[in-house]
């Protein structure tokens, strides 16, 4: 039960020994410091008594190298139903809790819809009082913090604890020693609390961070070898420095391979001795213990139990490869080649060489279960899982897991029918779906307070919070038009409120009453940024060549962070930034277009872009985005996609109806009918539309300062090169068809009637995309666990 006086205490006590000052002087970091160090004070207890409800049953672990929790304060109150009474109490301090929101740094732990999914996920398995922990790495720098530097993208480190970390445990107690090749670190645990909505249980998850076990050499000081004399510190805090650090060269590519194995080893070892310490020995340990492998990243993990197992606890080797296929199941979370993590031999020798031999090992009892069933040479070696100099990481975690899932539905299916069709012959009972979700509570209950309230009121009650698929009710106010414009109306309050705020941290004006087209994702050819940015081009020669062309005004509003050595998505930032230059500084369309690429888009950063969109951008290449978890932001908070038939895309469509959203493009059967005989030089060559607007990107309005950014971007769609073909992800086979569909969008949006109906069906629809549903679904059909209870 929370009590005022007892958090007003805590409050106290905490700016007193943390920062020997009083709410009258404290500074307003040092506020909003105390005030989470209270909220975690006050959920201690509760925390403990899940972790003591949770140890003698089975319990399963998420490994993912990231977790892209976002802020946490505000989503932590909202959870613990406790946001409006430490609103009121910061208000009677004369404290603002937005203010204290926004002081709130985003844990740089993550990048994508991987790491958000992971995130959404550990707090659904709390809301549902499953026992889920996770296990990933704290990076001290993030990935990087994203600016621009005249329309190109430079990157910082993202010192995300440098100001303090108030949501984080140090463990130092439970840390453990993981062994390279030629050196060891210490794995120092963080441990954040997973907060479920409505519910006692508190999850874990646990963070490693690397550290030197001798930290400073103290003879090679006093020798004045200074450096020398922190190499060790230096060397270990590398391998929790950065996520994703740039692998162009060998370097590069065996620090990343350090993190992966460092994070797995350490929480393999973790587990096994939190188990044996409560169990006495590690009896039972593979019947109770369940372990998610989040894509390849984490896929290490597999030969480290198997040493462990073999090699330290002295089991037989079936035995131990028994154990882990019953442990271990798989994610796998793309179908392209170059994202199915293949490490070369060398590299995986020189960080754990003990590991690689228990690879071989499996490989060789691998390649004897398919000669027993009398697969030709050519098909083990396809199938195999060290080929030539290569250790191909799905196929170790096809192997030694008992399942393997996609995540969305025509992602399962084409990992079925073409990119594992091998392995779903010889594996047909270990293939699931399960398709991706989002928790409703950050994405909606917290990120957009107002269609919260609305739906609320509609509903009676608030239970649609841990239940959406009460959403569906919604869809008996479709024809109501006071209804409907009570949710235009909080769109269109949305969309000042992200105005406003655009105007303060970009420095753009932009005008709510314009279409709100939004695309925030990675930045990744085959999300096709570039079709957008293309699209945008020729609306600007439209309005050149007529400046009385009818149109809704429009605001593009980009978001994504390209990795630091992806040369062509970062050439698609700088093309898009030229045309933001160009077309914001141009008063003849500035009354009709506008282009905003905001930086450093972050998950606090989303929660304000999803709740304030008209449209959502979804058009990757068909059979190219395994799920796609930004469409369902989009679609909780009421917004139409335009896009392809890609992902979850399909499963929107199916919820919420084609008719409510913009469908176009080739499907993955058409593409696949054409992929050996398309040439973009004929659409080029033959219609004057794409010719013109392929040619802006040689043209003198654009500016890539002789990098060559564009000259790239227009080679890899009309010509191709030895490695790649021309126009590979298909832009310019969808551009006309894209364009037809985003006239139809202006075309609708005029009716606004028509237009809120569409919106109000989206969110109806959504209830199928609760992270609930997707936790459940893994709960019951890969790990066999069941709730347990915080009284």
């Amino acid at each position: 039960m929370f009590v005022k006086e007892k958090f007003l205490e805590t409050l106290e006590i905490s700016l007193r020994l943390d920062f020997g000052t009083t709410l009258e002087k404290a500074s307003e970091m040092e506020k909003y410091l105390s005030l989470s160090r209270a909220i975690m004070s006050y959920v201690a207890k509760q925390w403990a008594d899940t972790k003591r409800a949770y140890e003698n049953g089975r319990q399963a672990y998420y490994f993912s190298a990231e977790f892209l929790v976002g802020r946490s304060l505000g989503n932590n109150l909202i959870n613990l139903c406790i946001y409006d009474e430490i609103k009121e109490i910061l208000d009677e301090l004369n404290i603002d809790l937005d203010t204290m929101e926004e002081l709130e740094e985003d844990a740089g732990l993550g990048n994508g819809g991987l790491g958000r999914l992971a995130a959404c996920f550990m707090e659904s398995a709390a809301t549902l009082e499953l026992p889920l922990q996770g296990y990933g790495v704290r990076y001290k720098e993030g990935l990087f913090k994203q600016k621009f530097v005249r329309g190109f993208q430079y990157e910082q480190g993202d010192d995300w604890t440098g100001k303090g970390d108030p949501w984080s445990i140090r463990r130092e107690s439970l840390s453990q020693i993981v062994k390279f090749r030629d050196f060891s670190v210490k794995a120092i645990p963080y441990d954040m609390p997973i907060i479920g909505y409505d519910t006692k249980n508190i999850n874990t998850l646990r963070l490693w961070q690397s550290e030197a076990v001798d930290e400073f050499d103290f003879q090679k000081f006093n020798e004045f070898k200074f450096d020398e004399a922190v190499a060790a510190k230096n060397r270990a805090e590398d391998i929790t420095r950065v996520l994703y650090p740039n692998d162009h060269e060998r370097k590069g590519k065996i620090l990343r391979f350090m993190q992966q194995y460092f994070f797995t080893s350490a929480s393999i070892k973790d587990m096994i001795d939190n188990y044996r310490r409560v169990h006495g020995s590690l009896e039972g340990f593979a019947k109770n213990t369940r372990i998610q492998l989040n894509d390849t990243h984490p896929v290490i993990a597999i030969a480290e139990l198997m040493r462990l197992l073999y090699d330290e606890e002295r089991y037989r080797w079936d035995y131990c490869f028994e154990m882990a296929q019953e442990i271990f199941s798989y994610t796998n979370h793309t179908i392209l080649k170059e994202a199915l993590e293949a490490w070369d031999i060398d590299i995986v020798q020189e960080v754990c060489p003990r590991n690689f031999e228990i690879i071989q090992m499996i490989d060789h009892h691998f390649i004897s279960v398919l000669q027993s069933k009398g697969y030709e040479k050519s098909e083990i070696d396809k199938m195999k899982i060290i080929s030539g100099n290569s250790v191909r990481m799905a196929h170790l975690g096809i192997v030694a897991s008992h399942t393997v899932n996609g995540v969305a539905q025509l992602h399962t299916e084409i990992l079925k029918e073409q990119e594992l069709r091998d392995w779903y012959e010889l594996y047909p009972d270990k293939f699931q779906n399960k398709t991706n979700g989002i928790t409703p509570r950050r994405w909606l209950d917290y990120s957009n307070k107002r269609l919260s309230a609305w739906i609320t009121n509609l509903l009676g009650s608030k239970d649609w919070i841990k239940d959406l698929d009460r959403l569906v009710e919604l869809k008996k106010f479709a024809d109501d038009e006071n209804k409907l414009k009570e949710l235009l109306e909080i769109k269109q309050k949305n969309k000042r409120d992200l105005a406003a705020y655009i105007s303060k941290h970009e420095g753009i004006i932009i005008d709510p009453e314009s279409i709100f087209d939004i695309q925030v994702k990675r930045i990744h050819e085959y999300k096709r940024q570039l079709l957008n940015a293309l699209h945008i081009v020729y609306l600007y020669q439209k309005l050149k060549e007529n400046p009385d062309y009818d149109m809704v005004p429009r605001t593009f509003i980009f978001g994504g962070k390209a990795a630091p050595g992806y040369f062509r998505a970062k050439a698609i930032i700088k093309f898009i930034n030229e045309i933001a230059r160009v077309v914001n500084s141009d008063p003849e369309v500035n009354g009709k277009l506008k282009v905003v690429f905001v930086t450093n888009y972050r998950v606090s950063y989303g929660e304000r872009l999803f709740s304030a969109a008209d449209i959502s951008e979804q058009i990757s290449t068909a059979g190219k985005e395994a799920s796609g978890t930004g469409n369902m932001k989009f679609m909780l908070n009421g917004t139409p996609t335009i896009g392809t038939y890609d992902g979850a895309n399909v499963e929107i469509v199916q919820e919420a109806g084609r008719e409510n959203n913009f469908i176009f493009g080739a499907t993955v059967e058409e593409l696949n009918e054409i992929r050996h005989k398309y040439n973009p030089m004929d659409l080029y060559r033959d219609d004057e539309t794409i010719r013109q607007v392929v040619d802006s990107l040689m043209s003198p309005l654009f500016n890539d300062e002789n990098t060559f950014m564009l000259l790239d971007i227009y080679n890899a769609i009309t010509r191709g090169s030895d490695w790649e073909k021309a126009d590979a992800y298909f832009i310019l086979h969808d551009f006309a068809d894209y364009v037809k569909a985003q006239q139809e969008v202006d075309k609708i949006y005029r009716d606004r009637n028509k237009w809120a109906k569409m919106c109000l069906m989206n969110i109806a629809g959504s209830g199928k995309f609760s992270s609930d549903r997707t936790i459940n679904d893994y709960a019951k059909e890969i790990w066999g666990i069941s709730p347990a209870k915080v009284d």
